[in-house]
């Protein structure tokens, strides 16, 4: 039986498809937009800066390891380690590789679609059906029914007209979504080395209380057999002796406490590096470092481009205006071709043959009319979320400008008060030297230059928690200029 198909429209008349087309882009201007209320505007660059009387001593963007300036190899290994091995990572990383999978996708769907399909279709005609005739048997007409294989196979095409830049928009949407999900990957590594950081110096100042207080715990050892032994002889009370046992017993309780801390900081320290029970470092202390932070000489929009946090909103609101026009793109119609070229018949035994031959060229045409208004109100709904992200991008903008410059202030502060109270640690040193050279005189005892050390080690811990403070503000301050981060290249394609 002979199957040979031919459908083309407009096929030997260019002029009908011209004519198709150019009622298509006449209806596109009559898109029933109603209502679309504007984009909200993204914050000034001019007022990204610092008051002008916020300054450093020294002055400098941070590195991308900007943790190595401390030259602390166990910090070094910790955040790499970090960085490579916590579950938190992993998850950053996952996201970023499924909206480059989506962003993929999205482009794939844009292009022109072909494919091959085969099928076998065994059928027993309706006598009453648009196939009635085929349903008997009439040899001499070809008819064999009621029973048929239809054999298909061929390639089919598919190609969309993208005339209004709605395939467009869904790839830059998508795309902002993979670049938005590549500076959280980095927020996320600039997070993370930053609070490995401020742990381990926690821990590091810990350290060298810890070390004061055994100091100050041999004094006061020392003084109570001094004591002791004088109200034995009966120069003293017993109540000196009894009131250095009290301050004795405080600090047994400050060194018990402080191993605790060093203790559960550790475990944080395990937790955020993603080390298990059995594979965790040993921390030595170490002296803490003098770097007090810096701030770059001016700070602008180099800002945006280094924060990863205002970078990924700055993609996210990129793609949400993406998908707006996307929801405006639906408005307007949708012009496709489709195309088959195979082989099609009746019998399968006939399949083969050249008379089977079947060509379909199917040019489509699809306008939104009446909707209900699920046009309008999808983009209603485009637009305002993308309103509320650049609402939210503006005040990011804002609270990082503030937090750079409460760190800095900070800085300044803390860099006065370590000189005030090195100048204390001076003073109160020498009322311990003056004793010590008055006991290798023979004018006074080992009491009196136990007690005059004591307030020096009170002071030097005082320092020592000004130092951590120092750390801290400093850590915070590299985190809120955006540590290293490059920002991403807004020319790169998918």
């Amino acid at each position: 039986m002979k199957s040979h198909f031919l459908k083309v429209v407009g096929y030997g008349k260019p002029s009908l498809l011209i004519a198709v087309l150019t009622a298509t882009l006449m209806i596109g201007g009559c898109a029933m937009i109603k209502t679309d209320s504007p984009a909200l505007p993204q914050i000034d660059e001019h007022q990204i800066r610092l008051a002008e009387d916020i300054r450093l001593a020294t002055e400098a963007w941070p590195q991308a390891q900007w943790w190595h300036r401390y030259g602390d190899a166990q910090l070094n290994a910790l955040i790499e380690r970090a960085l490579k091995e916590a579950p938190i990572m992993a998850v950053a990383q996952q996201r970023l590789e499924a909206s480059k999978a989506q962003t993929a996708y999205s482009v794939s769907t844009t292009g022109l679609l072909v494919g091959f399909s085969a099928s076998l279709n065994r059928q027993d005609l309706s006598e009453n059906g648009f196939l009635g005739p085929f349903a008997h048997t009439i040899p001499a007409q070809g008819l064999t029914g009621p029973w048929y294989t239809e054999g298909t196979m061929g390639f089919s095409a598919e190609y969309t007209f993208d005339l209004w830049g709605k395939d467009r928009a869904k790839v830059d949407a998508a795309l902002g979504v993979q670049r938005a999900h590549q500076a959280e990957t980095a927020e996320v590594a600039l997070t993370l080395s930053s609070k490995v950081a401020l742990t381990y110096y926690d821990m590091q100042s810990i350290y060298a209380a810890l070390n004061l207080l055994e100091q100050a715990r041999d004094l006061e050892n020392n003084m109570v057999a001094a004591h002791l032994a004088r109200a034995e002889t009966g120069i003293e009370a017993r109540t000196p002796t009894e009131m250095v046992r009290v301050h004795q017993l405080g600090l047994e309780q400050q060194i018990s406490a402080a191993h605790s801390k060093i203790t559960i900081l550790k475990e944080s320290l395990r937790a955020l590096t993603g080390a298990g029970p059995d594979n965790f470092p040993e921390i030595k202390p170490v002296p803490l470092p003098s770097d007090s932070g810096a701030l770059p000489p001016t700070l602008g929009y180099e800002l945006l481009a280094r924060r990863p946090d205002l970078q990924a909103a700055r993609w996210y609101v990129q793609a949400s205006l993406s998908q707006v026009d996307m929801a405006k793109a639906a408005f307007y119609p949708s012009f496709d071709i489709k195309a088959f070229f195979g082989l099609d018949s009746l019998h399968l035994a006939d399949l083969l043959h050249r008379s089977s031959t079947q060509f379909n060229l199917i040019p489509g045409l699809s306008l939104p009319i009446f909707d209900g208004g699920r046009l309008n109100a999808a983009l209603a709904n485009s637009r305002h979320q993308s309103n509320t992200l650049i609402a939210q991008y503006n005040q990011a903008v804002v609270n990082a400008v503030q937090e750079v410059a409460s760190n800095g202030i900070v800085l300044v502060d803390l860099d006065q008060q370590v000189q005030l109270q090195n100048a204390r640690l001076i003073a109160i040193s020498y009322k311990m030297e003056s004793a010590k050279a008055h006991r290798e005189r023979g004018l006074v005892d080992d009491i009196v230059v136990f007690e005059s050390t004591l307030p020096v080690l009170e002071e030097q811990a005082r320092l020592i928690e000004l130092h951590n403070r120092q750390l801290t503000a400093s850590i915070n301050l590299s985190r809120a200029l955006g540590g290293g981060f490059i920002q991403v290249d807004t020319n790169t394609s998918p």
